[in-house]
């Protein structure tokens, strides 16, 4: 598993709420490239809660469109947006889990619509949540003027 390196990591105005390390209310997620699949694991606090000690939908949402986003920066090198994304959530998250993993990979890929599919799996590697989404993505020349994209590197990688 090989840890991906985030491109905006230091960009004037970067505060994505999903991974900007910055954002001080976001949730500073962190990405690896593990063959075909993208992973994140995270830690559920209690200020993400829905009802009691339960992770909120949302954020579950988030979460997995969020690792759809780096599957598009990462293995096509570009960036794009959610179309789409059908989540159906089939065990409730503690928000006291020690971590929960995020997996996602790309299903299909007609012209620039992108087809993901993401799981979340709490510490007990139970599915719990999944997600079926369509990212549209632009060109790398969009991605780069738009964007501020400029390729999207593991920490092998980088010279």
């Amino acid at each position: 598993m090989k840890k991906i390196i985030n491109p905006w990591a230091g960009l004037d105005g970067y505060m994505c709420f999903a991974c900007s390390p910055e954002n001080p209310v976001g949730l500073h997620m962190e990405f690896y490239e593990d063959g075909d699949d993208i992973v994140a694991f995270w830690k559920p606090t209690g200020y993400t809660q829905g009802w009691l000690n339960t992770l909120h939908g949302g954020i579950q949402s988030t979460l997995m469109d969020e690792v759809g986003g780096w599957i598009v920066v990462r293995k096509l090198q570009t960036t794009g947006v959610t179309s789409r994304l059908e989540a159906k959530f089939l065990k409730s998250i503690s928000t006291n889990e020690p971590q929960i993993s995020i997996r996602g990979r790309i299903t299909e890929q007609k012209r620039n619509a992108i087809f993901i599919e993401t799981e979340i799996y709490n510490s007990q590697n139970e599915l719990c949540a999944s997600a079926k989404m369509v990212y549209f993505v632009v060109t790398p020349e969009r991605a780069a003027n738009e964007f501020s994209f400029k390729g999207c590197k593991t920490e092998d990688e980088i010279e």
